[in-house]
């Protein structure tokens, strides 16, 4: 079992997409309803404070601020029960490393990390198994950029990071293997607007109301189980929204013969289907979970920094 265990307490990183929350070894959407009573049919039931909460059925709307409504802790409670549950435990002291949007970070993290960490001592229930947890820290980090930082000192010359997630993209000039703090940019141009170009595309030019899975699965796989005349309207749409993409990023200043590119979050499946780039300048990190685990990296760096001194 791959992680980290920190004096008896286990570390878990958590990526707190729109999208999908990710832990080092799982993945689920990131909807949550909310039930006075128990649903009689759903799985992925989380049960806390009295309230059932059915997980994963949906993605999150976008907002500003994640601490704006419970959803994220709720989502946060389901991704600790499913990796302890892989390690066989329903008790656990736990040290969480999250991370938010780059240039969310300053202003939001001090209230992220209070709002995670608002009930040190948490029982919950989760796919009919007892909970009892005991978080003992959070620390926030920039996201995106956690899932680079282990191979920055290889990065020499110009290299530009950017992040696709549902709600935004975030993107990051690193020179030399060293971030540079004012071109860093997040914009509302994720996955999730793709999908309603899509979706608005195929009623207008077909008369259909596609499900959004159905679209999601197009934009994952390059293709989809529906009519060819669907199929060209979905296409057009997609590289549209991958071009709109790379002029984002253009005006940025990337250069794909300056500029080394780097792809990571959901929204790189989209620029592997559908984008037209140089795949010698450009690469697509493929490991959804590395943001995650980067988190977990970067707490441990920072650990060992703190003994060190």
């Amino acid at each position: 079992m791959e992680g980290f265990n920190i004096n008896g307490k286990i570390l878990l990183g958590i990526d707190h997409g729109y999208g999908n929350m990710k832990t080092r070894h799982t993945v689920f959407k990131s909807g949550v309803k909310c039930y006075a009573s128990e649903p009689a049919i759903a799985s992925n039931v989380l049960e806390y404070n009295g309230k059932y909460y059915v997980i994963g059925e949906s993605h999150k709307v976008f907002i500003a601020s994640k601490n704006e409504d419970e959803d994220y802790y709720i989502l946060t409670l389901a991704a600790i029960a499913k990796e302890l549950a892989i390690r066989g435990l329903d008790r656990a002291d736990v040290l969480l490393a999250v991370g938010l949007p780059l240039n969310w970070l300053a202003n939001q993290k001090k209230d992220f990390a209070e709002y995670l960490m608002r009930k040190p001592e948490v029982d919950f229930k989760f796919c009919n198994v007892q909970y009892h947890i005991r978080i003992y820290d959070v620390r926030v980090y920039p996201q995106g950029y956690a899932g680079i930082v282990a191979v920055l000192p290889n990065y020499k010359g110009v290299h530009m990071l950017a992040d696709i997630g549902n709600g935004t993209m975030n993107t990051l000039v690193i020179t030399n293997g060293r971030p540079i703090s004012d071109r860093m940019y997040t914009d509302k141009i994720g996955v999730h607007q793709c999908v309603k170009r899509i979706y608005n595309a195929v009623q207008a030019e077909c008369g259909k109301l596609p499900d959004e899975s159905l679209i999601e699965d197009f934009l994952k796989n390059g293709t989809a189980d529906t009519s060819k005349r669907i199929l060209t309207v979905m296409l057009m749409e997609a590289e549209k929204y991958t071009a709109e993409i790379f002029d984002k990023l253009s005006e940025y200043e990337y250069d794909p013969e300056l500029v080394r590119l780097h792809i990571i979050g959901g929204g790189g499946c989209l620029i592997r289907n559908f984008g037209a780039y140089d795949p010698d300048s450009v690469e697509i990190i493929t490991d959804i979970c590395a943001t995650a685990k980067g988190y977990e990296s970067l707490y441990m760096t920072q650990l060992r920094a703190k003994k060190g001194a």
